[in-house]
């Protein structure tokens, strides 16, 4: 009998709750493992990268110019001599920043927008969900590159644009989560005990949906790190002096016949990343399954 299982017996035995339940299911799921380890260890990369990378940001060797791997430069140099394991690091930064903060500002307009038309319900919720479906029409690609031609190209502006295209379907999530949580017991006391609605969304609602919440997550920051780096790649997203995995990948491409590793190792760093979101993603959307629990 192996620990792991001596553990789940213990564990079952004692009471355990939700989260700890999925806790014990996601310890079993070794692609999630896998995914949440390497996930750290590159956010761990990203905030220690003014301390450990190995050369300045903007230091270059003209000289030098584009080389291959050596043991003095471990994944070579790009066109201007710059260290390009450094690149990685410092763009690594950028593509994880808007990841995250891209999804935090979608889940903050998905989550309330969602929450509140599935609690209300009626003409109020049919109104939201046809604003809802005639957003999701409309070519979001083309819209993000009039926010940047009229409003110019920086950092903050592009987290703001992907995270409001984002949205819609955590929007959706949240309406379907709060419509069949509103009729359950705790609620209907909340309301008894003449809680205010936004109390009720905020204390009751919102916590017991953290479950689809959290899987989403996952499974956004990958599409959002991807939707940074195509528009870099088109030349709309990241500029320099500051640089990013899809900066790289752009640049990478443009001379990838004579200087192939310039696109191989940021691309590899992209899709390692994406694959360890993907994994956790799917392992927590296992765990998270109240039906896995009753296998």
């Amino acid at each position: 009998m192996t620990t792991e299982t001596m553990d789940d017996i213990a564990a079952a035995e004692q009471g355990t709750s939700l989260w700890q339940d999925a806790w014990l299911r996601l310890r079993r799921n070794r692609l999630a493992l896998f995914g949440l380890g390497l996930l750290s260890l590159f956010i761990l990369i990203a905030l220690l990268t003014p301390w450990i990378a190995p050369y300045g940001y903007a230091e270059q060797n003209l000289d030098l110019g584009a080389s291959p791997p050596s043991a003095a430069h471990w994944l070579g140099t790009d066109i201007f001599g710059r260290d390009l394991l450094t690149q990685i690091m410092y763009g690594g930064r950028i593509s994880l920043a808007v990841g995250f903060v891209a999804t935090a500002v979608a889940l903050l307009i998905g989550v309330t927008w969602g929450a509140i038309a599935g609690y209300v319900g009626g003409r109020v919720d049919a109104a939201m969900m046809r604003l809802v479906d005639i957003l999701y029409a409309l070519p979001f690609m083309i819209f993000i590159v009039l926010l940047m031609v009229v409003f110019g190209r920086n950092m903050l502006l592009l987290f703001l644009a992907i995270g409001a295209v984002e949205w819609l379907t955590m929007a959706r999530i949240m309406r379907g989560q709060v419509q069949s949580l509103r009729q359950q017991e705790f609620v209907e006391a909340a309301v008894s005990l003449g809680l205010s609605p936004a109390t009720i969304l905020r204390r009751h609602l919102i916590p017991n949906a953290l479950g689809p919440i959290i899987v989403y997550t996952t499974l956004t920051i990958p599409s959002v790190m991807l939707l940074e780096a195509f528009l870099s790649f088109l030349g709309l997203g990241i500029q320099p002096p500051q640089t990013s995995w899809g900066l790289l990948i752009s640049y990478g491409a443009e001379t990838m016949e004579e200087y192939p590793w310039l696109l191989l190792f940021p691309g590899l760093a992209l899709t390692l990343t994406l694959f360890s979101l993907n994994f956790l993603g799917d392992g927590l959307r296992d765990a998270l399954d109240v039906r896995g629990s009753k296998d």
